[in-house]
């Protein structure tokens, strides 16, 4: 399928070989350990950026479909990505944060999660007619959206699995060389095409490990200015490492879940993922989010000791598991070392666990049980000692 304007761009709608991530996944099916069952779960819940309804992916059709991007490729990539490719070839250092097991999540030992969309550019670069056009000197640009995964903390704003879109346009140096200026024109039409013409919004200087010049966007929401989506020019050296020289360009990447929450002034991010028609319908881009009905959280603490090498990430992803859908957010009260107290090499933590349905009215005593069993797991799962 595609389409051609009259800058030569044509849209052309490529899906990238999943068999390397299909073998696997396949080979997790032997494997019985938490990480693996929860990466097979977390592979299997639906993108919303290509789900009929949703607000996601509503801001999705009305950024592709803007004048300036409308004739971008789009490309489908696999969820499984060698980390050689998702963090060498973009310049994390080898120290980063995202290369740690604590952040993201790792399928074996040279393969993860993606976690960011930019990849893209690789799968993109490697196609046969990317290649030739490239060696024809012609521009390029394509747009590529779907879920990413992250370990993170638990609160009303943020999941372990979110979405997000990004767009890269580039064009041979002999033909011209733009601007951060161009980038910014573009960024303004797509905050505009989300948030409205009449949307305040400002520019930033940021940084970015595969883009410079590189710069972030904020719009102005109550009063507050709040970040929605980052950019730059890629860099030469990223661009040659994966075989483009001679062209110039900007790129932008942004998370779909922010900028819905922020135009519908959402609640809780778990009602994106809601099946309850009275959310659903409410779930309308620029239409503030009237609540249903509020169903009353019930809070539960639960403190232990653990080896200095425990990672709260991982814990957060256990407390999710034994409650499902009913976690609304894990709150760190304290972190506190006593070699005297607890022991050499041991710490004492302390969490707030605040549980509420989206759909009905939780009981104390089915919390009881939950909170119990959470209790028993971290024992088992982390040598904890419940205090």
């Amino acid at each position: 399928m595609s389409k051609t304007d009259p800058n030569g761009l044509s849209r052309h709608l490529y899906k990238v070989s999943t068999a390397d991530q299909d073998k696997l996944i396949k080979n997790l099916e032997s494997r019985t350990d938490a990480e693996a069952l929860r990466i097979k779960r977390y592979m299997a819940m639906a993108d919303l950026s290509r789900t009929k309804g949703s607000p996601l992916s509503e801001i999705k059709e009305r950024v592709v479909n803007l004048p300036v991007l409308k004739d971008f490729d789009h490309i489908d990539i696999p969820e499984v990505i060698p980390t050689n490719i998702l963090f060498d070839l973009f310049n994390f250092a080898p120290d980063h944060p995202a290369r740690s097991t604590s952040d993201t999540y790792y399928v074996d030992p040279k393969n993860v999660l993606r976690t960011h969309d930019t990849v893209m550019w690789y799968y993109y670069f490697q196609l046969e007619e990317i290649k030739k056009k490239i060696a024809e000197g012609k521009e390029l640009g394509v747009m590529c959206y779907g879920k990413v995964y992250r370990k993170d903390e638990i609160d009303r704003h943020h999941m372990n699995i979110f979405h997000q879109m990004g767009g890269l346009y580039l064009v041979p140096d002999s033909q011209k060389m733009l601007t951060i200026e161009d980038l910014k024109n573009v960024l303004s039409e797509v905050v505009q095409s989300v948030f409205g013409k009449n949307i305040k919004y400002r520019f930033n200087p940021d940084t970015f490990p595969y883009t410079d010049p590189s710069l972030e966007v904020e719009v102005e929401i109550n009063s507050q200015w709040i970040e929605i989506l980052g950019g730059g020019m890629p860099r030469k050296s990223v661009l040659k490492d994966f075989g483009v020289e001679g062209y110039n360009g900007w790129a932008f990447g942004f998370g779909l879940e922010r900028l819905a929450i922020i135009s519908m002034q959402l609640p809780d991010i778990r009602l994106l993922w809601s099946e309850d028609e009275r959310v659903k319908k409410q779930l309308k881009l620029g239409q503030k989010f009237v609540e249903v009905s509020k169903y009353p959280p019930i809070v539960r603490d639960i403190s232990f000791v653990v080896k200095n090498d425990f990672i709260p990430n991982d814990y957060f992803d256990t407390v999710r598991e034994i409650a499902p859908g009913l976690i609304e957010e894990v709150e760190l009260l304290d972190k506190y070392e006593n070699a005297k107290k607890f022991g050499e090499g041991n710490v004492s933590y302390a969490f707030r666990i605040t549980y509420r349905s989206l759909d009905r009215t939780l009981t104390s005593s089915e919390i009881d049980t939950i909170h119990k069993n959470l209790e028993e797991v971290t024992k088992k799962t982390y040598g904890a000692t419940v205090r």
